[in-house]
């Protein structure tokens, strides 16, 4: 299986190359910081680093083009990287560089990798959004409205091409945690962990073309 994750260097990105990488999966890893993306390569075997910047669509057509002529094909795509904004970090830079990295991030990255998406005989994409696109997500989180903004249009994007895709037997998975514990050792007790998030993921990809599951909707704890 050949895999890229988009945001890998840190958090959950780093979780999910580990859990395929475990699997027995060749992984991309990319990341706006190459030095970051190398680092969780260095704990895998079968894994290459590249540097990709979600805001930039030419570095995004340059990581897709590397990812090209190391795999090949790509089977799943985890579109995981996107820049959080909380309230008092709204200046206008930050506002539209995470309006960029949550939306536009993933429609160009989808749309970039199609052509290897296409190549493969399972081909999976997962998107990571969040409980805050949702309108039931917590008014009092501080998160910055441009930051739900930006969820809430990388989800819509994801429902659609869901159905555009579905033909092809491409499926789009996407996943609607809450805040979570990225911590690998977290134990299980009540707060939802990356361990969890991973194991839906990884859940979903691993089932029979026959088995299309569209979406994870997690609840809050509290």
């Amino acid at each position: 299986m050949n895999v890229v994750i988009t945001g890998g260097g840190r958090g959950f990105g780093r979780t999910i190359a580990r859990r395929f990488a475990a699997q027995g999966a060749t992984v991309v890893v990319t990341a706006r910081d190459l030095a970051a993306a190398q680092r969780t390569c260095a704990e895998l075997r079968d894994a290459h680093a590249v540097h990709c910047d979600l805001t930039d669509p030419a570095s995004v057509r340059r990581c897709a083009e590397q990812a090209g002529e190391l795999l090949g094909h790509v089977d799943v795509l985890v579109n995981n990287g996107a820049a959080f904004l909380a309230e008092s970090q709204a200046d206008d830079d930050a506002i539209v560089r995470t309006i960029l990295s949550g939306t536009a991030g993933t429609v160009l990255m989808t749309e970039s990798f199609l052509p290897l998406l296409r190549r493969s005989e399972r081909a999976d994409v997962v998107t990571v959004v969040s409980l805050e696109a949702e309108s039931r997500s917590d008014p009092a989180h501080i998160a910055h409205a441009a930051f739900h903004a930006a969820k809430a249009g990388q989800g819509r994007y994801a429902e659609i091409m869901s159905q555009r895709l579905r033909p092809e037997g491409i499926r789009m998975i996407s996943l609607y945690p809450p805040d979570f514990d990225n911590d690998d050792n977290a134990p299980r007790d009540g707060v939802l962990t990356a361990q969890s998030v991973a194991d839906c993921v990884l859940f979903a990809v691993n089932q029979p073309r026959d088995c299309f599951i569209r979406s994870f909707h997690f609840e809050p704890m509290s």
